[in-house]
């Protein structure tokens, strides 16, 4: 390796390639980026749950980050079609997510506990990784003891919550097609297209204007409500009928985000809590650091 090679190394680390030079995702690609990075990330929450780790978690971190990033900007999942871009977007949001997850273990002093198990279970430590590492909202765990989860509405009888939670998946998918072809019937030329299109329409008068953007705000709000249930609502059942997991493990994702009073009501306790760990790490914590909490 030349000495050109050597400087230009970590260049060529940190180097976010086109998208026609990223890799399709196929079983090299999955081998060679993706499961190091997966493996990566579930070592690091054990390593989280096992006391007197600290200083091998902040080696490991910068490895663990490099692998991450990695699997999110070197693998195409689009299959070179424009239309499906958005499964690249999608991965490399959640292994972001999934890197500032793995940063908040590497800076506790303390190792993670677990208070919360399903009943009738004896303590086990690959149980309590593979939850951590699953576990977005971290219910059942110290890092979580001062959120507020939503209230139980669901059937407690587990064939019941399963069937319920199938019937919540169908009906979501429903809202979902819904809230996409009403969205598309307000401009099929323009909202179809790849680049999209304001929502606000210059030939309008004023007041048609303002209410036809606040319509499709709704409807893309209702959209997203239902898109974001429709996909927990597939890994609760498949956690619950497949796994064998307790329904306590997965309260609901909402509580009702329309009898919100204020937007600290809204977005801190009724939208869902997926992203609240991220933003607060990445968020709460410099910016609690400058101007206080």
């Amino acid at each position: 390796m030349s000495w050109t090679s050597l400087l230009n190394l970590p260049t060529d680390i940190f180097r976010v390639p086109p998208v026609e030079e990223r890799l399709p995702f196929n079983k090299y690609s999955f081998l060679a980026y993706i499961l190091p990075a997966y493996l990566s990330y579930h070592v690091m929450a054990l390593l989280a749950v096992l006391p007197r780790t600290r200083m091998l978690r902040i080696a490991l971190w910068p490895l663990v980050t490099l692998l991450a990033f990695r699997a999110a900007v070197y693998i195409d999942f689009s299959g070179g079609d424009p239309k499906r871009t958005f499964l690249n977007v999608n991965f490399a949001l959640m292994v972001f997510c999934f890197a500032v997850r793995v940063l908040e273990w590497t800076v506790r002093k303390d190792p993670l506990k677990r208070h919360i198990r399903p009943a009738g279970s004896s303590p086990s430590i690959l149980m309590d990784v593979l939850d951590l590492s699953t576990n977005v909202r971290g219910f059942g765990w110290n890092l979580s003891k001062s959120f507020r989860f939503p209230p139980e509405n669901r059937p407690t009888s587990r064939l019941w919550f399963i069937a319920y939670v199938f019937a919540s998946f169908w009906f979501s998918r429903f809202i979902c097609g819904v809230s996409q072809l009403a969205i598309l019937a307000f401009s099929p030329e323009t909202f179809a297209a790849l680049s999209g299109d304001t929502i606000f329409d210059p030939t309008l008068p004023p007041l048609m204007r303002y209410i036809r953007s606040s319509a499709l705000t709704v409807i893309n709000a209702c959209g997203i409500y239902a898109v974001m249930q429709m996909n927990y609502d597939i890994v609760t059942f498949f956690g619950v009928a497949v796994f064998q997991q307790d329904p306590a493990q997965w309260p609901p994702a909402y509580d009702k985000p329309w009898k919100s009073d204020s937007l600290r009501d809204f977005w801190g306790y009724r939208w869902h809590q997926f992203l609240r760990r991220t933003f607060i790490v990445v968020g709460g914590w410099p910016l609690g650091s400058l101007f206080g909490q």
